[in-house]
Order: C-alpha cells, then sequence, then structure tokens
C-alpha cells in the first residue's frame, strides 16, 4: 500500500492526552526540538455525545493560527481529527504545546491529542 504523505525524516511527534471532551479538559506536552508545527489533531476513544467540541492548540501561550481542531458530536471511536497551522506555529525546544479543549460535548473517552514538528535543521 502506497503512502499518502511522504515524510521527511525531520520529523518529530509529540502526544498528551485527556480524560474526555469536556470543556474543562487541557493537557500540555514539551517541544522535544526546535521547528515548525505542521499538523495536530486529536483521537477519541469512545462516541462523543451532546455537542461537537474545539481543540485550541498553542505554542507557550500563543495560539496557532490555522490550529483548531473540531471534534464532530457523535464521532465515534477512532476519529481522526486534524489541522494544518498557517501561522504562529514555530516553537523552541521545551516550549509547552497546549491543547485545549471547549464546548459542551460530553464522553468520548481519553482523547489523545498530537502534534506533528517538522524539526530545524
Amino acid at each position: 500500500m502506497a503512502l499518502t504523505v511522504n515524510h521527511p525524516f525531520n520529523e518529530a511527534v509529540i502526544y498528551g492526552q485527556v480524560a474526555n471532551v469536556s470543556s474543562t479538559s487541557v493537557v500540555y506536552v514539551p517541544a522535544p526540538t526546535r521547528g515548525k508545527i505542521v499538523k495536530v489533531g486529536a483521537v477519541v476513544s469512545s462516541t462523543v455525545s451532546t455537542a461537537p467540541a474545539t481543540v485550541t492548540t498553542s505554542i507557550a501561550g500563543t495560539n496557532i493560527t490555522g490550529g483548531v481542531i473540531t471534534i464532530a458530536s457523535a464521532a465515534t471511536a477512532g476519529t481522526v481529527n486534524t489541522a494544518v497551522p498557517t501561522a504562529a506555529n514555530t516553537c523552541n525546544e521545551d516550549d509547552y504545546i497546549g491543547f485545549v479543549l471547549s464546548g459542551t460535548g460530553t464522553a468520548g473517552g481519553p482523547v489523545t491529542c498530537f502534534a506533528v514538528i517538522r524539526k530545524d535543521a
């Protein structure tokens, strides 16, 4: 099977997990390297009910432009939602990458949030 995207060898993926899609869920993950965040996403572990949830991403407290992820109501286990940042997406080693959920969605089980960082040369 062919890969959909050829990824370069200079990418790092970081992960963090929150308990559910409620508006009080937040996770911060340190950047392992300096670089540019080229993709952010979230994966739900069980069906989301009630309403959609929004994940706002940030670097050291500054929102990433184009880094908002929407998790639809009724999204089922294993559903992956992603966004491709367009600006304010450069990080330094040890900057914290934030994933802040908002909305009134419930359930969804654990949500794994991730960011793909293309390392600086």
